[in-house]
């Protein structure tokens, strides 16, 4: 297993712009770090219980059909392209007040955010199946990926009230980091080096 390529699809994809982080960041502007924090606890664990439904989805779809990981590797490395493609292309942050930062709207959104929905049915069976088929090495690897979610989300809520202005400023040339590290990721587990 490529530990690096796996941790930087995980950061990548959890740290970069998308409902849920733009959410967080435009409620810490209006509502203050403390309330955030309570969306970023149901964010999380919603977050945590996709991770966990996808991986036993996955475990019973490689147990009925053992080639669907190389299909999984195909859609998660294609899935990595238009990530990056989408990071790349983003526009500035849009300032978009949302008075219901709680833990019920954060629950909500991750649920059917399609960025972690796809996020959660690749994760697992791109990087950590292949290797790994031990229930409960899945589990740790489940934990690991909720705990990077968790602090990409807190991240969001920390650096989002302090450096908006120099996110603003730079926000290309991270986009264009961030993509560059989802086609490394791509090329890492698509099976192609």
């Amino acid at each position: 297993m490529n530990i690096i390529s796996f941790l930087l699809y995980c950061i990548v994809v959890t740290c970069s712009p998308g409902p849920a982080n733009i959410v967080i960041l435009s409620s810490v502007q209006h509502s203050g770090a403390k309330k955030t924090m309570r969306y970023v606890y149901g964010a999380t664990m919603a977050f945590g219980l996709l991770l966990i439904l996808s991986t036993l989805m996955n475990r019973v779809l490689v147990e009925i059909i053992p080639n669907i990981l190389i299909i999984m590797q195909v859609i998660g490395s294609i899935y990595m392209l238009y990530l990056a493609y989408k990071i790349y292309k983003m526009g500035s942050m849009e300032d978009k007040p949302n008075p219901n930062a709680n833990f019920r709207s954060g629950l909500l959104m991750q649920l059917v955010n399609p960025k972690v929905l796809l996020f959660t049915l690749t994760v697992i069976p791109s990087y950590v199946m292949p290797f790994y088929t031990s229930s409960l090495t899945l589990f740790m690897f489940v934990i690991i990926i909720t705990v990077i979610g968790f602090f990409a989300f807190t991240t969001w809520v920390v650096f989002g009230a302090i450096f908006r202005a120099f996110l603003q400023n730079h926000q290309k040339i991270l986009n264009t980091l961030m993509a560059l590290f989802l086609v490394y990721s791509a090329i890492m587990i698509s099976g192609i080096l």
